[in-house]
C-alpha cells in the first residue's frame, strides 16, 4: 500500500464520479493497484476543458480511500478504482507556494517544475507529503461562532490526532462537511431562502446529506444541501425531494398544508453559483428512489 495523487477535474473525459469511482487507462494500473487499501489525494490540474483552457486551480482538493480496482467492462484497456471515505478540504492546497513544492517529485534539481512528473495523472506520494497536504487542507481553526460558544457547548474536534485516524473519525468529518456545505450555500437554506444567524454569529442552517451516510453517501458538497431545521426534517423523512432540474417536489403524504408559505416562490432550490458545488444528479436520484414517499 502507498499514498498517491490522482489527477481529476470536472471536465474529465473519463467516467469519473470521484466520490465513488476513478476511471483510468491501463498506463496507470500498477500505480493505482499499489494504492489499494490506502488513501490518495485528488489534484485538479490547470487545464479543465479544451486545449487552451487554463482555469483549473492547480491544487489538491480532497482525499479518498482506494477500496479495489476492477476492469472496465466496456473498454478492455481501462479500469475503475472504487473509492470510499471521500472528504473535501476546507481550502484547496496549491501544488507549490513560497515554501516550496508539496510533492518533492515535482521539483527538478534546478528548482524548476519537473514537467515529466507533472504530466503523470497518477503519482506515488510519500506519507510525510500526504500528511502535510492534508494538514494544510483541513482547517484546524474554529470559526468565530465556535470560539464564542466554546464555554456553552462541546467544542468541535479538530485535527490533533494522527492523520489517518482523523480521516476516519465521524465527528471530524461531520464538522468539515457542515462547514463546507454552509459556505457553499452562504448559510442560506436552499428551500426557503432564509439566512438565519443567531446573536452569537452561529448560522442556524443545517448541512444535510442527500444520500445518507448510512447508505454510504460521501461527505462531498455535491452530496449535501443547506436546509433549515424544518426543511431538513421533511427531507430526511422523504416528504420532500428535488428533481435533477432542482425543482422542489413535495410528497402527497403527510406534508403540512401551509408548507407552501415557507418554500421559495419559484419552487426551485437556491443553489451555489459554481456548478461543481451543486447537488449531483446521482445523489438526487438516489434520494427520489430510496427515500421519497411519492
Amino acid at each position: 500500500m502507498t499514498n498517491a495523487v490522482f489527477t481529476a477535474s470536472a471536465s474529465s473525459i473519463y467516467d469519473d464520479l470521484i466520490e465513488e469511482r476513478y476511471h483510468f487507462p491501463k498506463t496507470y494500473l500498477r500505480q493505482v493497484e499499489e494504492a489499494v487499501g490506502d488513501w490518495i489525494v485528488y489534484y485538479e490540474p490547470r487545464r479543465t476543458t479544451g486545449p487552451h483552457s487554463a482555469t483549473g486551480r492547480q491544487a489538491y482538493f480532497a482525499i479518498a480511500h482506494v477500496k479495489k480496482v476492477v476492469q472496465d467492462p466496456v473498454r478492455a484497456d481501462h479500469f475503475y478504482a472504487q473509492m470510499t471515505g471521500y472528504m473535501e478540504f476546507d481550502q484547496p492546497v496549491p501544488f507549490r507556494d513560497a515554501s516550496g513544492y508539496r510533492e518533492s517529485i515535482l521539483q527538478r534539481e534546478d528548482s524548476q517544475t519537473n514537467k515529466g512528473a507533472f504530466g503523470r495523472a497518477v503519482r506515488a506520494l510519500p506519507r510525510s507529503e500526504f500528511d502535510d497536504i492534508v494538514r494544510r487542507g483541513i482547517s484546524t481553526q474554529p470559526e468565530p461562532w465556535e470560539r464564542a460558544h466554546a464555554m456553552a457547548e462541546e467544542p468541535p474536534e479538530y485535527v490533533v490526532r494522527p492523520i489517518v485516524e482523523t480521516l476516519t473519525a465521524r465527528k471530524v468529518r461531520d464538522v468539515c462537511f457542515r462547514r463546507q456545505v454552509r459556505a457553499a450555500y452562504r448559510n442560506t437554506c436552499a428551500v426557503t431562502g432564509l439566512r438565519l444567524i443567531n446573536g452569537g454569529g452561529r448560522p442556524e442552517v443545517q448541512a444535510a446529506h442527500i444520500r445518507s451516510v448510512e447508505a454510504d453517501g460521501p461527505d462531498a458538497v455535491r452530496n449535501g444541501i443547506a436546509l433549515t431545521g424544518t426543511a431538513h426534517w421533511l427531507f430526511d423523512r422523504g416528504l420532500m425531494t428535488f428533481g435533477d432540474d432542482f425543482r422542489i417536489l413535495l410528497s402527497p403524504h403527510g406534508v403540512p398544508d401551509d408548507l407552501d408559505k415557507l418554500i421559495r416562490p419559484d419552487r426551485t432550490l437556491g443553489i451555489p453559483d459554481a456548478p461543481e458545488l451543486r447537488p449531483h444528479p446521482t445523489y438526487l436520484r438516489w434520494h427520489r428512489e430510496h427515500c421519497f414517499k411519492a
